[in-house]
């Protein structure tokens, strides 16, 4: 282990792109990780000053020390040693790495790391042999690390391929407890739609009320991420999607997610709802909104009102977030803007105010029961209630990156070391 110092809780983080740096503040105003070792794989800028410049500045959440400290703070950041590549930001001790691209090249073995996140979005297939060229998931477990958690959702390329036993999706606050350490080495921690969805998802699933689900979709208003084309460019060879080389400044583009498939591995009994889900790009740096719609069976009490509603729905958000989804859901009975919810440490903030409600009747006719193998002569109606539903989402730093921190804690707490 090299010898810099600091000897604590340790923790690798693989590049240094929006969520590779925020996770950097999100460790430092945690504060259980003392040590994280940064591979950017090449010198940033000029060197470790102009590092350190890009990870205490930020045009989406200002100043370092104002976002982590307040308005009055004072800037915390200050070169240790810079030949080794040290720097001290806010009490983490960061160490970065700047030579190794492929991560088996990485030396967290050298460096007493056991688990790294990374935060590359290149590495994703976790099917993939550690020897592959250009570098894999599981290169990082040939370099030393126990464990390596992916910041975004599995893509396996061989579509007969099985998600191998020892690689699991988690989402903290909805599945992180099935991590197995004895058995789990390959982790994604989803992404930021997935994980707001889920946690708008997990109450109305174990609400009696609202568990009879027919029918769900959303649609996620998205912010622009750095995938995006800044200006119109051309589109690559083959590229079926034209709209994705469309600038991204001034363009609303509709678009695709993957949300509703990931579901269906944090929450299992997702499965039997027909779940679509699109999204729609938007020229905004963060915050992102979920537009839920559901469609439930909602039988008529005695007085012949539907058992789903709005104030039920708002009800159950609230119970949750005061309950056993406190600290990860939030409840809002404000008007609030995008702007509201920048840097708020929730995986979904619910809308209540915008909960709406809608129940009707399906008919169903003597012919259609018989053609069921029923035996009534009387027709039926059948009450189901619609509800639109909002929940907000910080899709960098309060919704995803909070989350993704939680998980690299809890599995290092697990034994990652």
């Amino acid at each position: 282990m090299q010898n810099d110092g600091n000897s604590g809780n340790r923790i690798g983080v693989n590049g240094f792109g929006r969520i590779g740096k925020m996770l950097l503040w999100y460790f430092a105003a945690d504060g259980y990780f003392d040590t994280a070792v940064v591979n950017t794989g090449r010198e940033v800028g000029g060197g470790l000053e102009d590092f350190a410049h890009a990870l205490g500045t930020d045009s989406t959440y200002g100043p370092a020390e104002r976002f982590l400290r307040g308005v009055n703070a004072e800037r915390e950041i200050r070169i240790v040693d810079d030949e080794k590549g040290i720097i001290d930001f806010f009490g983490l001790h960061i160490r970065v790495l700047r030579r190794a691209r492929d991560p088996r090249a990485i030396d967290w073995r050298g460096e007493g790391v056991g688990l790294v996140v990374d935060a590359t979005g290149k590495y994703l297939d976790p099917t993939q042999s550690p020897e592959r060229e250009g570098g894999s998931l599981r290169g990082h477990l040939a370099a030393g690390a126990s464990k390596v958690i992916a910041s975004a959702p599995f893509k396996i390329k061989d579509r007969s391929a099985d998600l191998p036993d020892d690689a699991s999706m988690v989402i903290y606050g909805i599945n992180h407890t099935e991590y197995d350490p004895l058995r789990h080495h390959v982790l994604s921690a989803a992404s930021c739609t997935t994980t707001g969805l889920a946690h708008m998802m997990k109450p109305l699933l174990e609400a009696e009320a609202t568990a009879r689900i027919l029918t769900a979709s959303l649609s996620t208003i998205h912010a622009a991420t750095n995938t995006q084309s800044v200006l119109d460019t051309v589109p690559k060879t083959g590229a079926s999607d034209l709209r994705k080389s469309r600038s991204v400044m001034n363009n609303i583009i509709l678009s695709s997610t993957g949300a509703a498939r990931a579901l269906e591995q944090v929450l299992p009994d997702i499965a039997r709802v027909g779940f679509m889900a699109d999204s729609v790009r938007i020229p905004t740096s963060t915050v992102s909104l979920i537009n839920l719609n559901c469609t439930f069976h909602s039988p008529l009490d005695e007085k012949g009102q539907p058992a789903v509603t709005a104030q039920r729905i708002n009800d159950i958000y609230r119970e949750a977030a005061d309950g056993p989804q406190r600290g990860l859901l939030r409840f809002s009975a404000q008007q609030n803007v995008s702007v509201d919810l920048l840097g708020v440490p929730a995986a979904a903030v619910i809308e209540g105010h915008d909960t709406h409600t809608r129940t009707g009747f399906i008919d169903i006719s003597p012919d259609m029961l018989r053609a069921a193998g029923a035996h009534e002569d009387a027709a039926l109606q059948v009450p189901v209630t619609h509800a639109k539903i909002f929940g907000w989402y910080d899709n960098e730093y309060g919704s995803y990156v909070t989350s993704l921190g939680k998980l690299a804690s809890y599995v290092h707490q697990s034994g990652a070391r």
